[in-house]
């Protein structure tokens, strides 16, 4: 865990943006590998993984810049801040071209919006029509690719349109994409985690919301990166651990939203996953977090607040990355290329580890935190947390951006009377219609396709796992 003054130092960083614009921001929203760390020891014991190959240039052609959800079009510091942190170091040397697209999320970003499934469709579109254009006028080669950056709704949207592109027969190095917060990532991505090849892609009508699976990894060449905790691209494996999703839910706010406020040196710290498949066209990058969202509101109170955190965080963290399976870190320790949905429980081998590793870490963790707690009381500092720089970071890179159109979507009578349950545009409703008609369906058959496996207790929890999972999310979504 670190000593405790290196962790007060990682943790905090330069005064930030007021502690309203945070609040603010996070209710409203949504490269080299470095040294092995004990993390990356662990990945390499993994059968078949391998690490994959150096990314090559991105040239200097033109780079076609995408939003994420509630920004339709990026603005110059957007797109300033897209270029310096994460195609630059890639060697992108062109020009940037901003697109639009709805960015929708209904019903996060309130009432009567577009929904997910109708957004994402109608921005592959102007993706695919943009990069097509640029094909048809011979104006891409291998050096200087067509360059496609997305951020969450916009990682959705480049991982869709691969295969339009493959289908269309855009060579495969024709076209280069970087993401972050990549909500369709195979191993993390919310729409993996929640896709059940026993059952199909789930789906939520009323919400408009299809957990339509991983992207491909093996199409086109592309970076990913994502943020640890980031509950929106790094949702725990195993969410009957409660703890785990809350942290999760909190990273939403302070992990997804804050990708274009981190420093260069956190973005060339990630640490490179592994893949398994050898046909991989794909590197992806976590970008480990020293705090714990959960817990990130006690930082609002002060030295006292301060104390606090220290004091539970060492502890709370292990338990938090026991819904990835582990206890060092909170990610997966599966292929970043193969799509994993949720679990009841890890593996016996892995369990029976985890629970050996367990009563040591605890109490050395208990230890630190009350080191830690006793020594903001002795000696308090006057730091800010490092999320705060964040926040402000984020804030000045979407200053200049063209919000999403809000309030602008009515149901039409299809979706009142061509679907049950029906989309209405109003968040309570749509959500309790989910929970009440769709849920139960998605519940019965998990349980009974598992069961007809032989396996009673991986039936009964996986569905437990999936409800826990998902209810947190749609009462989010209601309130919203």
């Amino acid at each position: 865990m670190g000593s405790m003054k290196e962790r007060k130092t990682m943790h905090r960083t330069r005064r930030g943006c007021s502690v309203l614009g945070i609040l603010a921001v996070g209710a409203g929203l949504v490269v080299a590998p470095q040294a092995p760390s004990a993390a990356v020891a662990r990945w390499g014991a993994i059968p078949l993984a391998f690490t994959p190959t150096a990314t090559s240039s991105l040239g200097n052609g033109t780079a076609f810049i995408i939003g994420g959800s509630g920004l339709a079009t990026p603005g110059p510091s957007y797109i300033d801040s897209a270029v310096s942190l994460y195609l630059e170091p890639l060697g992108f040397e062109g020009t940037t071209q901003a697109l639009t697209t709805p960015q929708q999320l209904y019903p996060f970003l309130g009432p009567f919006g577009g929904t997910l499934d109708e957004s994402v469709a109608q921005g592959q579109q102007v993706l695919f029509e943009a990069i097509m254009a640029q094909y048809q006028n011979g104006e891409l080669s291998a050096e200087n690719p067509a360059v496609v950056f997305g951020w969450s709704q916009g990682a959705i949207i480049e991982s869709m349109v691969q295969y339009q592109l493959a289908d269309a027969g855009v060579p495969s190095d024709y076209v280069h994409f970087v993401m972050i917060g990549d909500v369709s990532a195979p191993n993390g991505g919310m729409l993996s985690r929640f896709n059940l090849p026993e059952i199909g892609p789930v789906s939520l009508p009323s919400l408009g919301l299809t957990f339509s699976g991983a992207g491909p990894s093996d199409l086109y060449q592309a970076e990913v990166y994502n943020r640890e905790y980031d509950g929106f691209a790094d949702f725990p494996q195993y969410p009957i651990n409660f703890l785990s999703v809350l942290n999760a839910i909190f990273g939403i706010a302070f992990q997804h939203t804050t990708y274009l406020g981190l420093t260069e040196d956190q973005i060339a710290n990630a640490i490179l996953l592994p893949n398994v498949s050898e046909d991989s066209l794909t590197n992806y990058y976590m970008i480990p977090t020293e705090g714990l969202p959960l817990l990130y509101p006690l930082l609002f109170f002060g030295s006292g607040g301060q104390a606090l955190y220290d004091l539970f965080e060492p502890v709370t963290r292990i338990l938090v990355n026991l819904g990835y399976g582990s206890i060092e870190h909170g990610w997966s320790d599966g292929p970043a290329d193969v799509a994993t949905r949720l679990g009841f429980l890890p593996d016996p081998d892995t369990l029976a580890t985890l629970m050996q590793e367990l009563p040591q870490a605890l109490s050395n963790a208990w230890q630190q935190g009350v080191s830690d707690f006793f020594d903001e009381i002795l000696h308090p500092s006057d730091t800010p947390p490092a999320f705060f720089a964040e926040m402000e970071g984020f804030i000045n890179a979407i200053s200049d951006t063209e919000i999403a159109d809000f309030f602008s979507y009515f149901p039409t009578l299809d979706d009142l009377f061509g679907n049950f349950p029906p989309h209405t545009g109003i968040p309570l409703l749509d959500v309790g219609s989910a929970l009440l008609f769709n849920l139960p369906q998605v519940n019965y058959d998990v349980f009974t396709t598992l069961l007809a496996e032989g396996d009673l207790l991986n039936a009964l929890g996986t569905t437990i796992a999936l409800d826990v999972g998902i209810l947190p999310l749609a009462v989010l979504g209601a309130l919203l």
